[in-house]
């Protein structure tokens, strides 16, 4: 999860490495230039995704930023699921996610949250993350 490995009995099971946080990062970081999705850059049915690191997907997220001039000022992503305990890993995802990106650690926000063993997350099948993007633009319009 965010480009970390925790251990845990469960693993995460997805046509790519399925780190759902990178993942929503990268449909974050897109959104906020209206380049569309993840899936329209690395379609599921395209084999050369099959098991990749979603470091990937993120970095060529960033670029395209880059690309058009921009800068990622913040990003922001919360992990909802009841376990594995995300707090002793915070730092080492957050180190990760500013390294994928090129920005500052202190740009990059991390948080976990339960749904006190409601829905999907609440029984273990999953996780969800919800994530944001603040891209300055100043070249556009």
């Amino acid at each position: 999860m965010c480009g970390v490995t925790v251990a845990h009995d469960f693993g995460l099971i997805g046509h790519s490495d399925a780190d759902v946080a990178l993942h929503a990062l990268t449909d974050a970081v897109l959104g906020a230039i209206a380049a569309g999705d993840i899936g329209h850059h690395f379609p599921p049915s395209d084999p050369r995704w099959r098991g990749a690191d979603s470091a990937i997907f993120l970095g060529h997220a960033a670029g395209l930023v880059r690309g058009l001039g921009g800068e990622i000022a913040n990003v922001d992503v919360t992990l909802i699921c009841e376990r594995p305990r995300i707090g002793p890993h915070r730092p080492a995802m957050t180190a990760r996610v500013a390294e994928i990106l090129g920005i500052n650690p202190g740009r990059v926000g991390i948080k976990a949250t339960t749904t006190e063993g409601l829905g999907f997350t609440g029984r273990g099948e999953g996780l969800a993350a919800p994530a944001t993007a603040t891209i300055n633009m100043p070249n556009l319009p």
